[in-house]
């Protein structure tokens, strides 16, 4: 069922098309979009590219991606093809199942989400938002259930010099590989 709007001027909206008259459609097909799953089983990034310039919030949704050492998850994004590896600040905090015990990281080269232990198995996603322009802030929630069980949380700030174009998964340390679980995107 399509729906028409009228004074949306300066506001674009995915699967729309203008009436004659001068209202908007916006079309029954949903504008959020998923990306192809990629298997996190090598390598030290996983990058999604060719991100439309009208996007204003993407989700990375991670199943059962694990790490081959102690580094912690790294989200950046980029303008093109090209990651932004400085000017975040970020933190990422874990709370242990059953105990008391936390710790957490800070970054400044992207958005941060601890792991720090080689074999954890994360579950969960982190959304990075457009507040306004070119900047945008993150936030995320995971659960590890391997080992000893702990939930993630994170939260940052970074700005682009242009319109964002690319996400990458890194690591910390930029050395340790990814060796379980697959990884996608859903843009908005």
């Amino acid at each position: 069922m399509a729906m028409t709007i009228d004074g949306t001027a300066g506001i674009t909206f995915p699967n729309s098309t203008t009436q004659s008259g001068g209202g908007l459609v916006v079309g029954s097909a949903s504008p959020l979009v998923s990306g192809t799953s990629v298997a996190s089983t090598s390598g030290t990034s996983i990058d999604f590219t060719s991100i439309p310039s009208w996007v204003k919030r993407i989700t990375v949704i991670f199943n059962g991606v694990s790490l081959s050492g102690t580094a912690h998850l790294l989200l950046q994004v980029g303008v093109s093809s090209t990651p932004t590896t400085s000017g975040y600040l970020s933190g990422s905090s874990y709370a242990l199942i059953n105990s008391s015990a936390t710790l957490g990281i800070t970054s400044t080269a992207g958005y941060c989400m601890y792991m720090g232990t080689a074999g954890y198995a994360l579950y969960g996603h982190m959304v990075i938002s457009n507040i306004s322009g070119n900047n945008w802030i993150c936030s995320g929630l995971i659960a590890n259930t391997n080992f000893t069980p702990y939930t993630g949380q994170a939260g940052g700030t970074g700005s682009l010099s242009g319109t964002l174009g690319m996400v990458r998964i890194t690591t910390t340390n930029g050395t340790d590989t990814f060796d379980a679980g697959t990884i996608n995107i859903q843009y908005e």
